[in-house]
């Protein structure tokens, strides 16, 4: 029997941690307005907890969404087709593990099929999945590049996120004009350097 080399995991959607009620949430909302200096209490501030939680629903419902169910209904009849396949500037909101602060952007992403493509639409769906949670965005793009070749099975697939971060325009260093580039290229895309340079020049504005 030979060995196989493991797949690497793809982050389900529902994890092992036991979610707070939401009046507990709504507790510690009220706690950290109080730490900025504010009553909690005061009649502008009363309903902002609810409001903070449901916002919170909305913002991290990629935890909700398993990637690998978005990728799981193929089609096989591509007459042929092996060329790129790419999604070009898919909208990324999404929230910086470090400091919980927005970095918003752009998301670019391509694949090589085999025998089977996807759903353009699912893709998308993917990069909301990873998005809608908590991470770096260097830890979203690999993410989104193994859910891909896990579900898929191409010949290789290329993911490109360029976005900027509120921790750096809003605090910190305070340079709002920085964006980071983080990409991703696996199997053919990874050994190809043409492949590599052809995406990128597809994925630029027309």
């Amino acid at each position: 029997m030979k060995n196989e080399t493991p797949k690497k995991p793809i982050l389900k959607a529902v994890n092992s941690i036991q979610r707070p009620s939401e009046e507990a949430a709504m507790d510690a909302v009220r706690t950290l307005i109080a730490w900025a200096g504010d009553n909690p209490e005061r009649e502008g501030l009363k309903d902002t907890p609810k409001r903070v939680i449901k916002a919170y629903r909305e913002w991290f419902r990629g935890y909700d969404i398993d990637p690998a169910t978005e990728l799981e209904r193929t089609f096989e009849d591509v007459s042929g087709y092996d060329d790129m396949v790419i999604l070009r500037e898919i909208d990324v909101e999404s929230h910086c593990e470090h400091h919980m602060a927005p970095f918003l952007g752009t998301a670019y992403v391509a694949y090589l099929p085999t025998d089977k493509v996807v759903g353009i639409s699912k893709l998308v769906k993917v990069v909301e999945a990873f998005a809608k949670r908590l991470q770096t965005q260097e830890t979203m793009t690999a993410q989104i590049a193994d859910a891909i070749d896990n579900a898929l099975k191409p010949r290789g697939s290329a993911v490109m996120i360029d976005a900027v971060h509120q921790c750096m325009s809003t605090r910190g260093v305070h340079h709002p004009n920085v964006s980071t580039i983080t990409t991703q290229f696996t199997g053919e895309f990874k050994t190809n350097p043409a492949l590599q340079e052809r995406f990128l020049r597809l994925i630029k504005p027309a």
